[in-house]
């Protein structure tokens, strides 16, 4: 596997390999770079894997949730996202005081993490997908100094995810009523 911040400007891609299974591999021209893996379709808990290390994604809370960054094997969270549902996107919070905003549009069909002062430094575009979701990711030049990044790009796929999957849960709820 290659290391995440040797990757911009390259045409990476997230892909889940098999519909309905929770697993995705972001490629770089159809080359394995990373993965997300959920332990369970119903949960919310994923180990994100590359070449630059394995870190753990888990939501926490119910009406004010977030979600919780660790190292593998670790107990402690090295950042934390905070959702903000009525902005389309929240704050990943790290321990050293940094935060970097993110965002989606309507129809969650972009994501993006960006500094405090609105430069780009991860983007997910053409997210889409009914039985397989798949995004393109564009590294930007003010992310390839963070050594936050390989999480960080596995984060905002995980945040997507679970966007995806609580849009299609109220679109479930809203039709069975």
């Amino acid at each position: 596997m290659k290391n995440i911040p040797t990757l911009r400007g390259h045409q990476l891609t997230w892909v889940q390999p098999r519909a309905l299974k929770m697993e995705y591999e972001l490629q770089d021209g159809g080359e394995l770079v990373a993965t997300l893996r959920f332990r369970s379709s119903f949960g919310s808990f994923a180990t994100a894997e590359s070449a630059d290390g394995c870190w753990t994604f888990k939501r926490v809370g119910f009406w004010k949730t977030r979600v919780t960054v660790r190292t593998c094997g670790s107990e402690f969270d090295i950042a934390a996202f905070r959702n903000n549902t009525w902005k389309h996107g929240g704050t990943l919070e790290l321990l050293d005081g940094r935060s970097y905003p993110a965002n989606t549009n309507l129809w969650m069909s972009e994501y993006e993490f960006t500094t405090r002062a609105g430069d780009p430094l991860v983007k997910y575009t053409r997210v889409h997908g009914l039985l397989r979701l798949s995004s393109t990711v564009d590294i930007q030049p003010a992310a390839t100094s963070l050594s936050e990044l390989p999480w960080l790009v596995m984060l905002g796929w995980y945040l997507t995810v679970m966007m995806h999957v609580d849009s299609a849960a109220a679109v479930a709820a809203a039709a069975s009523s």
